[in-house]
């Protein structure tokens, strides 16, 4: 027996990945009765709103949501799940693109009752510039990563599905909380209520790496901050930080060993741009984290976990 499927997608500013999205979830091969497609709109200001209604309008699968009160991805996510119907509740982001077997492939682990939670593989797209390929290199987006937490695993919610049930058991995600819900839930789930998180690594999204050095080192320090953030809520340890040392003792090793070699590499065939300029992306990012850990402060609303029913929330 199929079960019931509500995807539920944040967006806000959406207008470059929308058509895409769409295209790839009504291209999917889950029986299309037992599918509804929940596009939150969080307070877009270009073209997202206008093609949603669009979207909708052509498209009985495809509902849309408003959603203002707060601007959060997590905030957004928490009015689909009150708004859907499914049995199983799926969760992607505007800017990845789901396989056409993707939500098949999510909802089969679900067959065994203990599990709650399925977190599927997240792939980049082919990098096009050495930002992108440094980020592929690192396979920054891959859930292999986050399942292996050493405090508790978890999925991203770029490729997730709970049971909807375990959020009326549980709560739903911290609305104020910016970077770390995906950890969270997960967390709140396994420890809490008893569930087991499954991988389906064939459940694939394609997900766009950052292209520019700007959004690469905005990436890692909101890694540094969703650190601090679950530091403060669970007491899991912090990253440690990179000091000036280190930073001067990596850069000489890379200038006077790494490098040469690297450029030798490439002359011969046998390596690539992105080999010159691993170290330093290495230390851009680590010193994004450390500044993301040391400047972050929990924010105290963050601390509430939305309840199902609508207002309802409790401090834990």
């Amino acid at each position: 027996m199929q079960r019931t499927v509500s995807v539920i997608v944040p967006i806000y500013n959406g207008e470059r990945d929308l058509p895409e999205l769409i295209q790839r979830l009504l291209a999917q091969t889950y029986p299309a009765n037992q599918v509804e497609y929940l596009l939150v709109d969080n307070g877009s200001c270009d073209r997202t709103p206008h093609l949603l209604q669009a979207a909708a309008q052509a498209h009985p699968q495809i509902r849309t949501l408003n959603h203002t009160a707060v601007q959060s991805s997590y905030a957004a996510r928490n009015a689909g799940i009150r708004a859907a119907t499914g049995e199983i509740l799926a969760f992607t982001d505007a800017d990845c693109y789901p396989s056409t077997t993707w939500l098949e492939k999510l909802v089969q682990p679900f067959a065994q009752p203990e599990v709650g939670l399925v977190a599927g593989e997240v792939e980049a797209f082919p990098g096009g510039n050495w930002i992108e390929r440094y980020a592929d290199r690192k396979a920054t987006l891959s859930q292999k990563s986050t399942l292996a937490h050493p405090f508790c695993p978890y999925g991203q919610t770029a490729n997730l599905a709970i049971r909807a049930d375990l959020f009326k058991q549980i709560g739903l995600f911290r609305p104020y909380l910016t970077s770390g819900g995906d950890a969270d839930i997960c967390w709140r789930m396994q420890r809490e209520g008893g569930w087991q998180l499954a991988f389906a690594p064939e459940a694939v999204i394609q997900h766009h790496h950052r292209s520019t050095l700007k959004e690469l080192r905005r990436q890692w320090y909101r890694y540094g901050c969703s650190n601090r953030y679950l530091h403060e809520l669970y007491g899991v340890a912090l990253m440690r930080s990179l000091t000036p040392q280190e930073t001067c003792y990596r850069l000489a090793r890379w200038l006077l060993k790494e490098l040469p070699v690297a450029t030798a590499h490439l002359v011969t065939g046998k390596g690539t741009w992105v080999d010159l300029v691993i170290t330093p992306l290495d230390l851009i990012c680590f010193q994004a984290r450390t500044r993301g850990q040391q400047e972050a402060a929990l924010p105290e609303k963050a601390r509430l976990v939305e309840g199902f029913i609508e207002g309802l929330s409790e401090e834990v």
